[in-house]
C-alpha cells in the first residue's frame, strides 16, 4: 500500500478555521410536527456523535453539552436541512417490461 505525501508548498490553508461553526445559506423549512422534529433531531444527534461540527456558536449563553440537546437547538434554529420522502399507501414500484 502506497502513501501519498503532499509537499508543504502544495498544501493550502482552509479559509475557515476548524472550530468555526458552519451555518447553512438558507434556513430550513419550519417543522410543525413534533414527531418530525424528533426524527430530524435524532438523525442530527447521530451525526454529532460521529464527529460533525456544531452549526451555531455560543453567542447566546452556554452551549449544551449533550449532542441530543445541541441537535434540538440546531433544529429549533432551522439550521438543519431535511427532506421528507414521498410515501403513498399501497404503492408498488413496477418496472416497464414487455412480455414477448
Amino acid at each position: 500500500m502506497e502513501e501519498s505525501i503532499i509537499p508543504q508548498s502544495e498544501q493550502t490553508e482552509s479559509p475557515v478555521p476548524v472550530d468555526t461553526p458552519i451555518e447553512p445559506q438558507e434556513p430550513a423549512v419550519p417543522i410543525t410536527s413534533r414527531f418530525l422534529f424528533v426524527d430530524v433531531a435524532a438523525m442530527r444527534a447521530k451525526q454529532l456523535r460521529r464527529g460533525a461540527r456544531v452549526r451555531f456558536g455560543n453567542d447566546q449563553g452556554p452551549m449544551p453539552i449533550k449532542p441530543e440537546r445541541v441537535a434540538m437547538e440546531e433544529v429549533r434554529r432551522r439550521l438543519v436541512q431535511y427532506t421528507v420522502p414521498l410515501w403513498v399507501r399501497g404503492a408498488r414500484v413496477v418496472e416497464n417490461t414487455t412480455n414477448a
